[in-house]
């Protein structure tokens, strides 16, 4: 099982944690609402959880271009 982190603009592969167990709250998802869950991770097939974050090119181009954040996705 691997937790996989994927960048939710331009879905590059931010990292990945490979674990045989993995307690939801050390990664803080028990912190996020259920909408929020919904919209960030997702459970694969094949016991993988894929986590939507950001990377740090969309971070970056997200500080230098605010009006971006109203865009779901501003990378084409």
């Amino acid at each position: 099982m691997s937790i996989v982190y994927m960048c939710r603009h331009c879905g590059q592969e931010i990292g990945q944690l490979k674990q045989q167990r993995v307690d939801t709250s050390m990664l803080g998802l028990d912190q996020l609402t259920a909408k929020e869950k919904e919209e960030m991770v997702t459970y694969k097939p094949n016991g993988d959880v894929q986590i939507k974050a950001i990377c740090e090119n969309c971070e970056d181009a997200l500080g230098h271009h605010p009006h971006y954040h109203e865009l779901d996705f501003f990378i084409q």
